[in-house]
């Protein structure tokens, strides 16, 4: 695929214009939206990725508002572009990347080539274990004044003293990750299985653990709510299901803001004591952060799915992010007159297996995968009654269940502004970097 690329001097801020957000979210019209897109794009071969440019602006514009001041710090792994990291970053409202391994951190964080990063401020969302990147990090006083590493254990400080000993290496600032599930009485556990550290006492304990060793600075709290931030609660056909999540997520909401809180009080007071006040409390995702940024303890909120819009999130009652990336695959075979075939189409998402993982067919409408093979490797049957009028190379739009996974499959988005291609943003795997 090939498209007009943007100058080369021309950072993405002035590509994708996020500060020139449209006031309607875009893509509510189905029968303007996909058609502009193919219009905008039929110069290029699928496969193919874009990202539409005002739809983009609209959701970072969404998320600022729901936020309702408190800054956002970007999860990249619901991103993997680089130059959509730093365009969001250059908007206000949003400060800070939240990365997902210790040696994509580093290639964010590293000022040195590629011109010179501005993105100074990386929070490594996940413990790390790889030798490799921690002695670089050790090894670099610029990379270690950039990046945080999360930890949960002790083990984890043990590592890297392992790797760099602690009169070798500039201090290691590391943040704390409070375990955000929810114990319910009857229910057991409701979220994911992340974090051990699930009550103040524990959280404490290794916080001043932290504080008392010699090479490290305790940097921050995290407290990622799974069951509140990646859970929908509107969804289709199933108003029973939707309630009792909604019910849930309201004795979840309250009981973490009190456990939270507590936790990061006593956090804080150790952190004051050793002279090192806490840099920062982070919370939240996309599906949450009106409660989250409601939460006093918490200085700042983590978001990146509700950027791209993946369609995921169509299944939440108080948002709806406009679909601002999504892929279009050829029509290469008929086998049947009610059958279109495309070509690929198996990008299926992570997570448990079910019809909600794989990718949805958007355009043309009334088409749908046979359940017999649903999305395939390399092919993928479409039935409905559109599919009698598709042709050999026409193209069929979809949308991915999760918004960073798509960018594995693609080198390159190309970025539609209005009913042009305007220039090309490579992805992750466009740079050469497969860090998961």
């Amino acid at each position: 695929m090939t498209a007009v690329p943007p100058a080369r001097d021309e950072h993405p801020a002035a590509l994708l214009r996020l500060d020139d957000a449209p006031s309607a979210r875009p893509g509510a019209d189905p029968a303007a939206h996909w058609p502009r897109l193919t219009a905008a794009t039929t110069h290029l071969d699928p496969p193919l990725g874009v990202i539409d440019r005002a739809a983009l602006a609209y959701n970072a514009a969404d998320l600022v508002r729901r936020a309702g001041g408190a800054p956002i710090r970007v999860a990249s792994k619901s991103i993997r572009v680089r130059g959509v990291l730093e365009a969001v970053l250059a908007r206000p409202g949003f400060a800070g990347v939240l990365a997902y391994t210790l040696p994509e951190a580093l290639w964010l964080a590293d000022s040195r080539g590629r011109g010179g990063s501005d993105i100074d401020d990386v929070v490594v969302g996940y413990p790390s274990t790889d030798r490799a990147a921690l002695a670089r990090l050790a090894a670099d006083e610029q990379l270690a004044a950039r990046v945080t590493l999360m930890i949960d254990d002790v083990a984890h400080l043990d590592l890297i003293d392992a790797v760099a000993a602690p009169g070798s290496r500039p201090s290691i600032r590391v943040a704390l990750e409070l375990d955000a599930s929810w114990r319910a009485p009857l229910l057991g556990h409701v979220g994911v299985r992340r974090s051990p550290l699930h009550t103040p006492e524990q959280l404490a304990t290794l916080a001043r653990t932290v504080a008392e060793r010699r090479g490290f600075v305790l940097d921050g709290v995290m407290a990622y709510e799974a069951q509140l931030a990646g859970l929908g609660d509107a969804l289709p056909g199933r108003p029973l299901r939707s309630a009792l999540i909604r019910g849930i997520q309201r004795a979840s909401r309250t009981e973490l803001a009190d456990r939270r809180g507590r936790a990061v009080a006593a956090v804080r007071a150790i952190a004051d004591a050793a002279g090192a006040p806490l840099r920062f409390v982070n919370g939240g995702g996309t599906g949450s952060l009106e409660s989250t940024a409601a939460d006093d303890s918490v200085t700042e909120l983590a978001a990146g799915s509700g950027l791209l819009g993946p369609h995921l999130f169509d299944t939440y009652r108080a948002f709806r992010p406009a679909p601002a990336a999504a892929f279009a695959l050829p029509v290469v075979r008929r086998p049947a007159d009610d059958i279109a075939t495309l070509l690929g189409g198996g990008w299926i998402a992570s997570g448990p297996p079910g019809p909600d993982r794989l990718p949805q067919v958007v355009w043309p409408q009334r088409l749908r995968m046979l359940s017999t093979e649903t999305a395939g490797e390399v092919q993928t049957p479409l039935r409905g009654p559109a599919a009698a009028g598709l042709r050999v190379g026409d193209r069929v739009w979809l949308r991915h269940t999760k918004a960073g996974e798509l960018a594995e499959h693609l080198d390159l988005y190309a970025v539609v502004d209005g009913d042009r291609v305007v220039g090309e943003l490579p992805t992750y795997r466009g740079e050469g970097k497969v860090f998961l």
